[in-house]
């Protein structure tokens, strides 16, 4: 199974978007799925009130930094690098969904028709983070 598959399969397993999408990729990063699983754990349901950044692209993120960053706290010489792949996966998302915040995906500003569902929401982001990943 390729990884935006299994994201989708964690989705339908009850993890939540950003829990489906690192999770699946927990392994490009060096950490195991329960740890992965425990650190996205608030990250789904727009920060879990929907009024934030959609979970998926959390996962997305979270898996970016870590393969970008330095790690070096003394001089994290690699932010401005990984915040420009960051712009590149929320534009990526934004550019095929219409947004990036959870409530609106939802459809909460859009009487009620989501943008796109959950699932959607996480097969994307597994897509477009393979893709960056790829680059």
């Amino acid at each position: 199974m390729n990884r935006i598959e299994k994201a989708k399969e964690n989705h339908k397993n009850g993890y939540n978007c950003s829990q489906a999408v690192a999770c699946a990729f927990c392994d490009e990063v060096g950490i195991d799925e329960k740890t992965m699983f425990a650190l996205t754990e608030g990250f789904g349901l727009g920060l879990g009130d929907m009024q934030g950044t959609c979970g998926a692209i959390s996962g997305a993120a979270i898996i970016l930094s870590m393969k970008n960053s330095c790690a070096n706290p003394q001089e994290p010489t690699s932010k401005a690098a990984t915040y420009k792949i960051m712009r590149k996966l929320t534009s990526r998302f934004r550019e095929k969904n219409g947004s990036e915040l959870c409530h609106e995906l939802k459809g909460s500003n859009n009487n009620g028709v989501p943008l796109r569902e959950c699932r959607g929401c996480v097969e994307d982001a597994a897509t477009i983070l393979e893709e960056i990943l790829a680059e």
